[in-house]
């Protein structure tokens, strides 16, 4: 009796295996429980992020030290990611996305307590754990994949995105309401966004831990190991398929690179528009208008990914990176009609770059290795911005805003001879839109 659990659980396994409808159901039902998992968290994801360089300033008394809260939240988030990838990777989406989402709400409940107490000290470690929630609601997008057929990959990626869309613009709109809630309960104003951060991260992880069963990547693994060994006869070129290296660095590049030219150019536009005149109405349209392009066109762009291909769409980001890298650099300085089209294409080049990046990543790793390889390539996602937004500045104060933009939008065009690189040679590869990926 003592082995009855896990043979049960091993036949649970064994019905998804043989039987596609299940596989199909399973993915639907993950879909489901992702998009609303990323609503919570985009949620805490943006709310925590509208405040917490002025709650640093108001603690602090000072301007100097207000991009602290950015660099320490993304570099717990670089960190977490690579520990998310590993859970996941031994344990499933369910465990390793819940672990990430609950730190990143204990996180949110230290940066109070901190405001509370006034400790410099615990907001700076609680902003490093913070990051956490961070790095979780982007690896979320991969929980989606992993059922995924191959044609549906970008599409299931696209979905995710788009559903942290609606946290992520109620997150800062909720900002005044929640500083009048903390005020209300003695809590510093500038600490109530975080208050709903980390009630929505703890919500998204125990919609993880509730309702993710059973886990879409360990019935994955399962899949993917009885077709190894039903395919254990054939020719053993079959079965090393699965995992392309080329991609794997091309789908990293991509996402790398379109990360650094979105974070630099966004970084500088406000500070760009306040020296010659825009309000903050006006830098807060823009803005708006950027990360409504970075997730909204999603759908379509998980279509166009899915069904003309990789390849196509990364020439589609690289191009239009340079086009919103071109129209920054010569539009009027007090045109707020041709900042608004620069950094609209900024959003919409950046989001063809991060879904068929990630497509990619999963077109090219195996299910032994994939959410560990998922969680590295995040880091270097994250480490990228953080430079990128880095030397925006000293760029803009050594040169000017229209040196940076075509800096950024030439840069993007690195993408153009990666992928001429990955596609050369490669004789014992599958194509990028039949590649299974394993498990399919």
């Amino acid at each position: 009796m003592e082995h009855e659990p896990g043979s049960m659980k091993e036949n649970h396994l064994r019905s998804y295996v043989d039987s596609p409808e299940m596989q199909n159901r399973l993915y639907k039902r993950t879909l489901f429980i992702v998009f609303v998992a990323q609503i919570f968290s985009g949620a805490g994801l943006a709310a925590g992020v509208t405040v917490g360089a002025l709650l640093a300033q108001d603690m602090l008394g000072t301007e100097s030290f207000a991009g602290v809260p950015v660099a320490l939240i993304t570099l717990g988030s670089a960190l977490a990611a690579m520990l998310v990838g590993r859970l996941s990777q031994r344990y499933g989406r369910r465990l390793g996305l819940a672990a990430g989402f609950i730190t990143g709400g204990i996180g949110a409940i230290g940066v109070v307590f901190a405001a509370v107490s006034h400790s410099v000290f615990l907001l700076f470690a609680s902003l490093f754990i913070y990051g956490a929630g961070t790095a979780t609601n982007l690896q979320a997008r991969y929980a989606g994949t992993d059922l995924a057929k191959p044609t549906q990959r970008a599409t299931a990626v696209s979905i995710v995105m788009v559903s942290t869309t609606f946290g992520a613009v109620a997150g800062p709109n909720l900002a005044d309401v929640m500083g009048s809630f903390a005020s209300s309960h003695g809590v510093p104003a500038l600490a109530g966004p975080f208050l709903l951060a980390a009630a929505a991260y703890i919500l998204a992880g125990l919609a993880f831990v509730g309702f993710l069963r059973p886990d879409p990547f360990v019935v994955a693994k399962a899949i993917a190991e009885a077709r190894k060994e039903e395919s254990s006869g054939l020719d053993a070129e079959t079965n090393t398929l699965s995992r392309n290296n080329r991609g794997i660095i091309v789908g990293a590049a991509v996402m790398i690179l379109t990360q650094i030219v979105m974070i630099a150019i966004m970084t500088m536009t406000p500070i760009h528009m306040d020296h010659h005149g825009h309000d903050l109405g006006d830098v807060g349209l823009v803005i708006g208008i950027h990360i409504g392009s970075m997730y909204l066109p999603s759908l379509v762009t998980g279509i166009l990914v899915d069904k003309i291909g990789r390849t196509v769409m990364t020439y589609a980001s690289s191009g239009t990176l340079l086009a919103a890298g071109l129209v920054a650099a010569v539009a009027p300085a007090d045109s707020l009609t041709g900042i608004i089209i620069a950094l609209a294409l900024l959003g919409l080049g950046w989001n063809f770059g991060l879904i068929s990046g990630t497509a990619l990543i999963v077109d090219s790793t195996d299910l032994a290795t994939r959410a560990k390889t998922q969680g590295a390539i995040d880091v270097f996602i994250a480490l990228s911005g953080a430079s990128g937004g880095a030397l925006s500045g000293m760029v803009v104060a050594h040169s000017s805003y229209a040196t940076l933009s075509l800096a950024g939008g030439f840069l993007s065009l690195l993408l153009i001879p990666v992928v001429i690189w990955s596609r050369s040679g490669r004789k014992s590869t599958v194509t990028e839109s039949t590649s299974a990926g394993s498990g399919q």
